[in-house]
């Protein structure tokens, strides 16, 4: 604080003294300002960046002769790059452990949909670790960890979610995607839209660190691009999937440029940590490397993945590292660098890479790195991989190890041959998998009642079905729905844990003919019912689309939302279930999902 002697003095000197005195309080509060913001600052900022389903060799900086990649070459040329980076061989798992430190199966992950792609809501996630230490916090993309609160982005620490919370996206242009708790109509292409949201919010946050987590959701089908790019690809003679992916691929490079020139534009690329990787293996067969595997393997290709850090003048530039890591290894290493301490309890898999990165590996231990292949039933099948071996495990208890060291694209199975090493890797597998499932992988109830989230969907993909009743996508993939309606017993129930007593209101995501004009749908929970006579036909054909590729998933349609009533639920675990009461069956019902919105708490 600012002192002055008192002194007798005219009414001008008064003056003088009293201008120059508020002059050097302003100087010193601007300036203790000023020292604050240059404090926050320097806390490094995180951009991290991920994409989804493109491969190890969807870069030209990788060897890649067709696709054209200049951003990412270039931030390649400016990161540590790892050469031997592992993910999950699908994307929710990846997800999981890059935002928890651990393997997806400790945290409840284990598949992609009927929520097998839950991460529990207990997991400590890179932005809570971050927001608790004055960070702001923000998601644009694909989630895929949780479609309700408290599993959802706002409930696992991000300030600001703009994106879709499902395995994938129906439709790339123009589309509904979500922001926080509303939906929104956006326009353009939603890897460039997704872009837009994360540079306003890199801007308005420019002066607080911040952790800006912008997972795209291409190169995922379906299979959409705009026609400058994709007509580029295709005049190099490739097919139509072939072309779109790599069209799709340099479209994020383009984005990723975006985000580099903003960071630069607003002077925070020395105080920023750029990190860039992909979620799994390609989504099909093109170039990799030579690697033996596409997404959804745990061979090589199906889980080897780039990794760039760059942190300008802070870490070393064009560096190269070989040793083994995972996507398990960027929380901790984050943390080091934002000097965070981690709680004591927290039971990571993965470890700091900064000793690796700053050249300081002397004593670094030999490990090994593990895969689970997901499927929709848990078997003990994967993989395990060391700086020398990767031993392969299917589901039949079947072993394939090969010496990645000489033969890099698992042509010869020497388990025969070398009898000690698959034995020893094939326990250290079993005692993993044993060690990750410990506390069960069953997909939990769908959380209701927060007041965080007053409304919340239940997707079809998230029921269990009875009877006749069918996926229309077969699989029941994100955004599918449910159709094959001929019997009161054809039944789909959501199980559910309400947080307190309310009154909610439900509503069904229909398309219904008019055949089926007069038939009561009927929603019950323990022994309360409520009915709803359905009074007017809506059914929608499918929505146009951008595709270059038929699709495997259900294409996208419009819904009308049908209020079927008012039911109390109480707190604790229930069971809602949908059935329909028809005088003919020879109309078509599809269901969607259902809307829950609290009306009242109880009392």
């Amino acid at each position: 604080m600012l002192k002055i002697k008192s002194y007798s003095l005219t009414k001008p000197a008064i003056y003088l003294y009293s201008l120059l005195a508020i002059t050097m309080l302003n100087f010193c509060t601007e300036n203790q300002s000023h020292n604050e913001r240059v404090d926050d600052v320097q806390k490094p900022n995180i951009v991290l960046i991920l994409t989804d389903d493109q491969g190890w060799g969807d870069l030209s900086s990788h060897g890649n002769k067709i696709i054209h990649t200049p951003n990412l070459d270039t931030l390649h040329t400016e990161s540590v790059s790892f050469l031997n980076f592992y993910v999950s061989p699908v994307c929710a798992p990846t997800r999981a452990s890059l935002l928890t430190g651990r393997y997806a199966l400790r945290t409840g992950t284990s598949w992609v949909t009927h929520r097998k792609e839950v991460m529990r809501s207990e997991e400590l996630t890179l932005a809570e670790l971050l927001k608790s230490h004055g960070y702001k916090t923000g998601i644009f993309g694909k989630w895929h960890n949780g479609e309700q609160y408290p599993n959802d982005p706002l409930g696992q620490g991000f300030d600001e979610f703009f994106g879709f919370s499902a395995g994938h996206w129906n439709n790339y242009f123009n589309t509904t995607l979500r922001h926080n708790q509303e939906e929104v109509a956006t326009s353009g292409y939603i890897a460039d839209v997704l872009t837009d949201k994360a540079l306003q919010f890199i801007e308005e946050n420019q002066n607080t660190p911040f952790l800006c987590y912008l997972p795209y959701n291409t190169p995922h089908s379906p299979f959409q691009v705009p026609d400058s790019l994709y007509d580029k690809y295709k005049a190099l003679g490739l097919n139509n999937k072939d072309a779109c992916v790599y069209a799709m691929c340099e479209n994020i490079d383009l984005n990723v440029g975006r985000v580099l020139d903003k960071l630069e534009a607003l002077h925070l690329e020395e105080n920023t940590i750029v990190l860039f990787l992909t979620d799994n293996g390609p989504n099909g067969h093109r170039y990799n490397g030579g690697m033996k595997g596409i997404k959804a393997s745990v061979d090589e290709g199906g889980v080897r993945v780039p990794l760039f850090i760059r942190w300008p003048g802070k870490i070393p530039a064009n560096t190269r590292i070989p040793t083994i890591s995972a996507h398990i290894d960027l929380l901790p290493t984050i943390a080091e660098w934002c000097e965070i301490k981690l709680p004591q309890d927290l039971q990571l898999d993965g470890r700091s890479l900064v000793p690796l990165i700053n050249g300081d590996a002397d004593g670094w231990p030999d490990r090994r790195i593990y895969s689970y292949k997901p499927n929709k039933d848990l078997t003990r099948a994967g993989a395990v991989r060391d700086n020398n071996y990767r031993l392969v495990v299917d589901q039949n208890d079947n072993l394939y190890l090969f010496n990645m060291t000489e033969d890099p694209g698992q042509k010869n199975n020497v388990a025969e041959k070398e009898p000690e090493v698959a034995e020893s890797l094939k326990r250290a597998f079993d005692n993993w998998f044993t060690d990750v499932t410990a506390q069960g992988v069953e997909p939990p109830p769908i959380p209701v009642g927060f007041d965080a989230a007053p409304e919340i969907e239940l997707p079809a993909p998230e029921a269990s079905i009875h009877g006749k009743l069918n996926f229309k996508g077969g699989m029941g993939w994100a955004n599918d729905w449910i159709t094959g309606w001929s019997s009161p017993l054809d039944t789909v129930s959501w199980e559910l844990e309400v947080e307190e007593d309310g009154l909610y209101e439900l509503a069904a995501q229909l398309n219904i003919s008019d055949e089926m004009v007069g038939a009561n749908i009927e929603a019950r929970t323990n022994q309360k019912v409520i009915r709803h006579t359905v009074i007017q036909a809506f059914f929608s054909p499918n929505l146009s689309s951008h595709d270059r590729v038929d699709r495997g998933e259900v294409y996208e349609k419009n819904w009308k939302s049908v209020v079927i009533g008012n039911m109390d639920l109480e707190k604790g675990k229930q069971t809602l279930k949908i059935n329909v009461n028809a005088s003919q069956w020879n109309g078509k019902m599809e269901l969607k999902g259902l809307r829950l919105k609290k009306v009242s708490k109880a009392g």
